[in-house]
């Protein structure tokens, strides 16, 4: 992999830096040497950026607070080192930052909370998209429709599962078509309990109990189900 050059003292070379330019990547380089001597340690639950390797690179990632799926995997969502700039989301946009959603990322790949010094190690400090193939399954969501008793108490079960949505707004969408469905008529689909929408991760381990919701409408799914119910 060619790396930029981080270096050119020679004032009179053409596009050569000036004395403050010049001072500025060595500035950046130091801190981007400080960053690798000293990450500062992750700890699981935090909602503070991380940094995570992804191939020979270290990128940015928010994470999903509360999304751990066991010691070893969480959700995060690469994002572009300049983040929240304007100017960093259009560059970000350009190489593909924007457009993979929230991932499974190993908890071994974490380097740490994410420090300024870690961006000159990005794809995106080297002009370069992010690959194809980043080492990280997509994090999908599904919605859940339960059916809890009406006495207070958290006794039910899960009337429908629906997953996995290969992108949150698809699920975000069916979630709020499914609320409009059940206004007025929670307490009276199921007797004796209220039945409710909830949006969570798939489950990838339960994944035989989910219907495929690109495959059938949300609501009428929803309908079969209260229909089998009633049966």
């Amino acid at each position: 992999m060619k790396r930029p050059s981080l270096f050119r003292r020679c004032g009179n070379a053409p596009g050569a830096l000036s004395p403050d330019e010049d001072q500025a990547v060595v500035d950046q380089f130091r801190a981007m040497l400080t960053a690798l001597r000293n990450p500062e340690p992750w700890t699981p639950g935090s909602a503070q950026d991380i940094a995570v390797r992804v191939g020979p690179f270290i990128e940015r990632a928010y994470t999903r607070p509360g999304d751990d799926h066991g010691p070893d995997l969480i959700a995060v969502a690469l994002v572009h080192p300049g983040t929240p700039h304007a100017g960093a989301y259009l560059h970000g946009r350009q190489l593909g930052y924007t457009e993979r959603g929230w991932l499974r990322c190993n908890t071994s790949a974490i380097l740490g909370f994410w420090q300024p010094g870690y961006a000159m190690l990005t794809h995106a400090t080297a002009g370069l998209p992010l690959p194809d193939d980043i080492g990280m399954d997509p994090a999908h969501y599904a919605l859940y429709i339960e059916a809890r008793k009406r006495d207070d108490s958290l006794d039910g079960y899960t009337l429908l599962r629906v997953g996995p949505y290969t992108q949150t707004q698809h699920a975000q969408l069916d979630y709020d078509r499914l609320t409009a469905a059940l206004d007025g008529r929670e307490t009276t689909l199921v007797p004796g309990h209220r039945v409710s929408v909830r949006y969570a991760p798939f489950d990838v381990s339960d994944h035989q109990l989910f219907v495929d919701p690109y495959e059938a409408d949300a609501v009428a799914l929803l309908d079969a189900a209260v229909a089998g119910v009633s049966a």
